[in-house]
């Protein structure tokens, strides 16, 4: 054997040896690079939200006079000042819940290769999106215009021990002889604006240490409004960005942009990733806010 034959043969098995060594090209946990950017990305901003929903969560245990959801979600549109409790929410919940399900069938019509139906249920999912956020804006509204909160402003709260009120909801003294309105410890209670003014009323206390005590309602906490608008409106921009995203990916799938690239509608896919945990995400703040 010559020389040059023996080196070349020395060659070739250094070069099988790489080949069976180097595993680099593999994809891991058999996922393309987007996805699993995707999946470093949902959770990194898993961790943001747990800790938003833990301090929350801290907060409202360590305070006895938090607002009640059931007194302070309460509402519904076209029903006046009718009480509903969380009914409204709830539907928020099962708006956004559906529109997961919608976000499954274009990915399934995805791994088809079945453009329209892609773009069919990506638009419904759009719908979904865009009603979960109206919703969402209703609730904020009426929690601001009508019942004048802020994140400094909490007119929500809960009375501390049993007591009887020395005036009515507008802050007007009892005639002689009329019934008072009484509550009890825990009963939730709320502060309104009278021509530009706040309505407090004073209250005498029937119960507790302090029985006999003449006091009036103070503003419930003001961590429960600042948390409330900052984390239902991180929530909100997630889906916000969510409904962007979706309507721009659909239009490419309209145009036949990922028809090349034979991938199972991969972009889709990556997509229904994102869209899934900003719908989980909901299902804590909904725990954490409104059933807690």
């Amino acid at each position: 054997m010559s020389v040059d034959t023996a080196v070349a043969h020395d060659v070739a098995e250094h070069t099988a040896g790489e080949k069976q060594a180097w595993t680099g090209a593999k994809s891991p946990f058999k996922s393309s690079y987007g996805k699993l950017m995707m999946w470093y990305f949902l959770l990194s901003d898993s961790f943001t939200f747990a800790g938003f929903l833990i301090a929350y969560g801290t907060l409202r245990f360590s305070m006895k006079a938090w607002p009640v959801p059931d007194f302070v979600f309460s509402l519904f549109p076209f029903t006046g000042d009718a009480k509903m409790p969380l009914v409204f929410v709830s539907f928020m919940t099962f708006v956004l819940l559906f529109s997961s399900f919608t976000m499954i069938r274009a990915v399934q019509e995805g791994h088809r290769e079945n453009r329209s139906g892609v773009v069919k249920w990506m638009i419904i999912t759009v719908i979904g999106g865009a009603m979960f956020l109206g919703c969402q804006a209703w609730e904020w509204s009426t929690l601001i215009v009508k019942e004048h909160m802020s994140v400094t402003t909490n007119p929500f709260g809960t009375h501390l021990v049993d007591g009887v009120y020395l005036d009515d909801e507008h802050g007007h003294a009892y005639a002689a002889g009329a019934e008072r309105e009484t509550f009890e410890e825990g009963s939730s209670y709320l502060l309104h604006k009278h021509e530009g003014e706040w309505t407090q009323r004073s209250y005498e206390v029937t119960s507790g240490i302090d029985e006999g005590q003449i006091a009036k309602q103070e503003f419930g906490p003001k961590a429960f409004g600042a948390l409330f608008f900052f984390i239902t409106g991180f929530h909100g921009f997630h889906v916000l960005s969510g409904v962007l995203f979706l309507i721009i990916i659909a239009i490419n799938v309209a145009s036949g942009l990922y028809v090349k690239r034979k991938n199972g509608y991969e972009m889709v896919e990556k997509m229904g990733l994102y869209w899934h945990f900003v719908d989980l995400v909901w299902i804590f703040v909904f725990l954490v806010f409104y059933l807690l």
